[in-house]
């Protein structure tokens, strides 16, 4: 079991990658490397990495809440439209975003505009970056035991730091709207023919 710091620390840890807009690693190299760092279980790890996840972006998300208060009648009414087209779909598509490496402002963003459910928000979110934290902590204690016979804690350590910058350079470098536009384009080129 982990000791009250070391959750604190991970909770903090997650947090504080998480809070700057747009930066930071996937939440599963963030729970591996903590994996590597710590001595708390994969589920308390990825339990902590996805509440100070949570917990950052719903800050995202309520100063987009109440941003939107200030948008002018007709935008606000052709939100609200767009709103209640949203609504239905809203739910799952925030917990495919975060249970995935893709970036989540471009989903919590709008959601926080269109004023979407703060419960059902967070629960979304939530949910989906349990389960790719729980998934990234086993992957680093996983990893660490296949490879601690041949390399030192340490070297692990710094191997992973750097894995995940290089991953997160990569994430910045990648254009992945250009992917997904590219990727629909072949869909309707399908469906058209």
């Amino acid at each position: 079991m982990a000791a009250l710091y070391e959750m604190l620390g991970i909770l903090a840890t997650s947090f504080v990658l998480n809070i700057i807009p747009f930066t930071g690693p996937s939440n599963m190299l963030i729970a591996a490397n903590l994996a590597l760092a710590t001595n708390a279980d994969p589920l308390t790890i990825g339990f902590f990495v996805a509440l100070g996840s949570a917990l950052a972006k719903s800050i995202h998300y309520i100063v987009t809440f109440f941003v939107g208060g200030f948008i002018g009648k007709e935008r606000r009414k052709r939100l609200d439209a767009a709103g209640a087209k949203i609504r239905s779909w809203a739910f799952l598509a925030l917990f495919i975003v975060a249970a995935s490496p893709l970036p989540d402002e471009p989903v919590v963003v709008p959601l926080g505009l269109l004023k979407y459910n703060p419960v059902k928000f967070f629960t979304s979110y939530f949910t989906g970056k349990l389960l790719i934290s729980v998934v990234g902590a086993y992957l680093g204690e996983t990893g660490q035991k296949l490879l601690e016979p041949f390399v030192s804690q340490e070297v692990l350590m710094i191997a992973s730091v750097i894995f995940t910058i290089a991953i997160t350079v990569l994430l910045f470098k990648v254009d992945i709207t250009q992917i997904f536009k590219r990727f629909k384009k072949k869909e309707f080129a399908k469906r058209d023919k």
